[in-house]
């Protein structure tokens, strides 16, 4: 693939830095091929916020520098339903904006991006990448706080596709991902990059073995089990909620 300007800039800091694509990805915790998917396969599409802002740390420069223009037309949005409407509106509405779109946040909501890539629940499918917004849910506050003790921030919905978590999880049932929670402890149901591509499986990690394994497997017995080194799996957070047509 052609590189963009942000993916040619990461490449020369990483030169100037003299150092390569998997000590650099090691070094922000991620696997070793996280960064060399990201400069030639294009996934993600784009950095994400915390990897932008260790790997700032890690080249001495700003993660804004590291920001592709469309992540700052997308970070607007999402920031937005936290401005109040002016002084003349419903008394149960703010004001946001998605997609150059007007929407009503009503009071004592929050909005969750919806992420436009679906998580395999089958063998696996390649992604685009989990920063493509197509969508946003609304979520009352109390139960964001109170009751799934998460940070709005934190959180994405996105799209269940395969049978292999049946009858846990459905081909279109919507998820609740906590992008904070990525380190399988206790074991629980996760979206991961586990190397071919994005699914939701169990996981948990395989005790007394080195280098750290992690074991993943499907609710469905029609689908085997199998097992990736810690380093070659990305957890992209834990399911916490899900939504399902009846």
């Amino acid at each position: 693939m052609t590189l963009d300007p942000i993916r040619l800039r990461l490449l020369k800091l990483i030169q100037l830095k003299k150092t390569d694509l998997k000590n650099a990805s090691l070094a922000i915790g991620r696997n070793p091929a996280y960064l060399q998917q990201f400069l030639y396969r294009g996934t993600p599409k784009v950095l994400p916020e915390d990897v932008r802002e260790s790997l700032g740390a890690v080249l001495g420069v700003s993660p804004d520098d590291l920001r592709h223009p469309v992540t700052r037309m997308l970070k607007r949005p999402l920031a937005s339903p936290d401005r109040r409407g002016p002084p003349g509106a419903a008394k149960s509405a703010r004001t946001g904006r998605l997609w150059e779109k007007r929407i009503e946040v009503p009071e004592g909501f929050t909005s969750v991006p919806e992420i436009d890539v679906r998580a395999s629940a089958g063998a696996g499918a390649l992604h685009d990448g989990p920063e493509s917004i197509a969508g946003a849910w609304l979520f009352p506050e109390p139960m964001l706080r109170h009751e799934l003790r998460v940070r709005p921030g934190d959180l994405r919905v996105i799209t269940i596709q395969g049978d292999s978590m049946e009858p846990l999880l459905a081909s279109g049932d919507r998820i609740l991902v906590d992008l904070s929670q990525r380190v399988p402890a206790p074991p629980g149901i996760f979206v991961i990059w586990d190397g071919l591509g994005v699914v939701a499986k169990r996981v948990e990690h395989v005790p007394d073995v080195d280098p750290p394994t992690l074991r993943l497997s499907s609710v469905n017995p029609a689908y085997q089990s199998y097992e990736r080194s810690a380093e070659e799996v990305n957890v992209i957070g834990r399911v916490i909620w899900v939504a399902r047509r009846m």
